[in-house]
């Protein structure tokens, strides 16, 4: 199976794993999804493959769910309770990197076999660890923001779309620029860093295209709050 079927085959399973997760738990599934979302985001990053005859880094996917879900919390919730998403998917992800890199502090036992695999999933990069970090809570205040004034002006029920994808589009271009340029500027040649810039936000963009059916899927859904 080539790598570009199976990226829309992930996108198609991860974006229905979010619509479960919402039917069964309500809000607070949508909480919890975020606060896995950015985890398991940076633990898919470290993977590099072939797409399209370019490499890129796993990842986009799990990572555009998250604005996926953020934007349907501001429609349903509002968006005092989309901000706080976007904060418990920062201090989430604060907590995660804390204690993985206390973790690599413990010296392993001669029966160990997981060190070596450990560090190379969290052994830390200064530049790509505040990248990620500013470039998140950046993007997602912005994304819940826009999505707010948007729907100010666009705010029949058809026009979800437009409030969906004119906020993530946006927004994601933002969160693209702040980590590639923070990561990998000065690190790769210039031509180099804007074609991670670019690659990445095309990808970004088709990931946010085929959220739309399932953010009014999800729209449609009376979970089960709990």
């Amino acid at each position: 199976m080539s790598n570009e079927l199976l990226w829309l085959i992930f996108c198609l399973v991860q974006f229905g794993l979010l619509v479960l997760t919402y039917k069964m738990f309500g809000l607070t599934g949508l909480y919890v999804w975020i606060g896995f979302g950015i985890v398991a985001a940076n633990l898919q990053v470290v993977k590099s493959v072939d797409m399209f005859g370019i490499s890129a880094t796993l990842g986009n996917i799990i990572y555009g769910s998250i604005f996926l879900a953020t934007d349907l919390i501001n429609e349903k919730y509002g968006r005092k309770h989309a901000q706080r998403a976007v904060l418990i998917g920062f201090v989430m992800m604060v907590s995660f990197t804390i204690i993985t890199q206390l973790a690599l502090r413990f010296a392993p036992n001669e029966f160990d076999f997981a060190q070596g695999a450990l560090e190379t999933l969290f052994s830390i990069q200064i530049r790509i660890t505040a990248g990620s970090l500013i470039a998140y809570l950046i993007s997602q205040t912005l994304d819940v923001y826009l999505f707010d004034k948007i729907k100010s002006k666009f705010g029949s029920p058809n026009q979800l779309w437009i409030r969906n994808n004119g906020s993530t589009l946006v927004s994601q271009a933002i969160d693209t620029a702040i980590f590639t340029f923070i990561a990998f500027l000065g690190v790769f040649p210039f031509p180099v860093v804007m074609e991670i810039f670019w690659f990445s936000y095309v990808i970004k963009i088709a990931t946010s295209l085929i959220d739309t059916p399932f953010v009014y899927w999800m729209r449609g859904i009376q979970p089960k709050e709990i």
